[in-house]
């Protein structure tokens, strides 16, 4: 079944602040992205204010997104295409941004919100604004996030990560990849719940373009079902990464949807449960049309 990975992985229901949950079961979730920030790789500086953000995250959600992502801090790594990648924005910089557009939306919609963040106090002023979940691209730097997403009792995403932001695309070294990726997830996992968070909460994501090469990006979705020993969802976010624009030819990060349907493609093939994405609208369709495929071989039709 479409969003299961060839081990079988059983579904599950993530448990979100305020009495509601999100179930994982069935079909890969569509995570649909909103970047709040002048200078992320993608699409940086094209939401200029709260309310066209509101608006494109409505967009999003009439697109067929499952959930949003809102991140106001830009995470693009350094030491490779990106130069010096970006710089990090004060508490109180990301929150001015983060805030109207969160405390926007949820005046609008029930639909279920991440906040992308590294910091303890920007996680929990987006809890108590109605964030329903927090994806954490540095496995709990901050042990101040990890309290905080205990005390909410949401679900926490751990993205997979070596070394400082700015400079992690320089000297990149696996001796086996997906050991380590797997290894390291599961230390992060070991230090959520040594902060209080239940390990059913737990989502993981092995951090394509985050320390790794442009092959090892490939490689990580062709094997994305040797993280399933770790026994928890996994979310892939492939979607106009700088492999595919290395692979297309130099494609610039909006003309990289074909690219993107492909990484999507194998990450449900390997077992995602969420794939992050910049074109819902495209990868909603992709996925209906490719489900639709998979149960019929499935019947034996």
């Amino acid at each position: 079944m479409i969003g299961l990975d060839p081990q079988g992985r059983r579904p599950r229901v993530l448990e979100l602040p305020r009495g509601r949950s999100l179930e994982l079961a069935g079909r890969p979730l569509v995570m649909g992205v909103v970047n709040l920030t002048p200078d992320s790789f993608s699409d940086g500086g094209l939401l200029a204010s709260a309310e066209q953000a509101v608006a494109h995250g409505l967009s999003l959600l009439e697109q067929g997104a499952d959930l949003l992502d809102l991140g106001a801090e830009s995470t693009r790594p350094g030491g490779g295409v990106y130069g010096s990648g970006a710089r990090e924005v004060p508490a109180s910089e990301e929150l001015d941004r983060l805030l109207p557009v969160l405390q926007g939306l949820r005046a609008k919609a029930e639909a279920v919100v991440s906040v992308d963040t590294r910091k303890g106090s920007v996680a929990r002023a987006a809890l108590e604004a109605g964030a329903d979940l927090i994806n954490d691209v540095s496995t709990l730097s901050d042990p101040e996030l990890g309290a905080a997403v205990a005390e909410a009792g949401c679900p926490l995403v751990l993205m997979h990560s070596r070394g400082a932001l700015a400079t992690m695309q320089t000297e990149i070294h696996f001796d086996r990849l997906m050991a380590e990726i797997r290894g390291e997830l599961a230390d992060a996992v070991a230090r959520a719940e040594a902060l209080g968070i239940e390990r059913q909460q737990l989502i993981v994501d092995p951090g394509i373009g985050f320390g790794k090469t442009y092959s090892q990006g490939c490689e990580i979705l062709a094997r994305l079902g040797e993280l399933a020993p770790l026994g928890l969802p996994v979310l892939v976010g492939a979607s106009r990464k700088s492999f595919i624009g290395h692979l297309t030819g130099g494609a610039p990060p909006q003309d990289r949807l074909a690219g993107s349907l492909a990484a999507a493609a194998w990450a449900v093939r390997q077992g995602a449960a969420i794939v992050r994405v910049h074109d819902v609208r495209d990868t909603v369709r992709f996925l209906k049309v490719w489900s639709a495929i998979e149960q019929l071989q499935g019947a034996g039709a």
